[in-house]
């Protein structure tokens, strides 16, 4: 279920005249087993191909989608069965699209989510908590056991194509496409989730305290940012080009791999950093501060770390969300549906 691009032309569109299809509504007795849908990526790095264990009880229902296109059927299916958890069995790429396409079918009345960190990235994983050997019996048994944890993914929509939405959990621009793509030949090194945050992290470091400001790592990439829904412009420091920023992140994750902490003391819903064209002085600053050990006069020095009930971004080169590059144009991020993810 992955491309190089996710074109908004393969997004399902969200007529405001259609209400969501929702899912059956049943009530379990006491001791009766949950029923469970689960959306299996084969591609997926940590399964390998290999085929998924359909034997664990009758009420588990295994969905394949091998592309995009058959993740709503799929999810249908499930929402007309009134499964009573959704279990993804893949990486970040795969919640975003199982997320994505699940808004038409689910609306605002999801059922409870758990999440089997089977990717070469699980950022959402790190954040709910879930280790590395979570099972579906593990998260099957966690529904009735285990805690639940609240997040509301990110609806990135893009301004020119009503109707149009992906949600994610992490997004990224400027030099964050860089250390993506640099992420690819970490992950072909061996390197997989936060190990790969502290490669790439450590590579766009050096790139940024020894290269010349055309360096695409310093230079960046020219975005308008606004906040809010005054949709105010976001403040520039006087670093380096106005109209240009060295990177852009944001999520609505509360714990990051690696233990980062790139907003600083900010922890729930919509946040972002931007960082402008800075100096080399403050780029050797940087670790403090994704430690959040570097606190105070940040703005000044060219990042800014804030929350935002939405933001604007129209910008000239493309983007990252959940690890999937999306063209130049004009984006409209908003807070999607608060969701219940499963974790132990």
């Amino acid at each position: 279920m992955a491309t190089p691009i996710y074109e908004f032309a393969q997004i399902p569109r969200v007529d405001p005249a259609d209400k969501p299809r929702g899912r059956a509504r049943r009530v379990r007795d006491v001791g009766q087993a949950p029923t469970v849908g689960v959306i299996y990526n084969p591609r997926s790095h940590r399964n390998l191909g290999a085929d998924f264990d359909c034997g664990v009880c009758p009420h588990v229902h295994i969905a394949q989608p091998r592309e995009r296109g058959q993740l709503p059927l799929a999810l249908a299916e499930f929402a007309a069965k009134g499964i009573d958890l959704l279990v993804i069995n893949g990486g970040d790429g795969t919640v975003r699209d199982v997320l994505t396409c699940g808004q038409t079918i689910f609306g605002d009345e999801w059922p409870a989510i758990a999440v089997l960190p089977k990717g070469k990235t699980n950022a959402l994983t790190v954040d709910l908590g879930v280790p590395d050997d979570w099972t579906l019996q593990d998260a099957i048994d966690a529904l009735d056991h285990g805690t639940r944890v609240w997040r509301r993914p990110m609806a990135v929509s893009r301004m020119d194509e009503p109707g149009s939405r992906v949600a994610g959990f992490i997004l990224g621009a400027g030099a964050f496409s860089k250390a993506t793509q640099a992420g690819q030949s970490a992950h072909k090194l061996g390197a997989f989730d936060s190990m790969v945050v502290a490669v790439t992290g450590l590579w766009g470091l050096l790139q940024s305290l020894f290269a010349g400001r055309s360096n695409p790592w310093r230079k960046g990439a020219r975005m308008q940012i606004g906040l809010g829904t005054a949709d105010a412009p976001m403040e520039h420091s006087g670093h380096g080009d106005p109209d240009m920023r060295q990177l852009l992140f944001a999520s609505t994750l509360e714990r990051l791999p690696a233990g980062i902490k790139p907003f600083g003391a900010l922890k729930s819903g919509l946040k972002l950093v931007a960082v402008d064209q800075i100096s080399r002085r403050t780029t050797a600053l940087v670790p403090l501060a994704l430690l959040g050990k570097l606190r105070g006069s940040l703005r000044e020095r060219g990042i800014h770390q804030l929350a935002a009930t939405q933001f604007s971004l129209s910008i000239d080169d493309q983007f990252i969300l959940d690890g999937e590059a999306f063209p130049a144009g004009d984006y409209l991020i908003e807070q999607g549906p608060e969701l219940a993810f499963i974790a132990p």
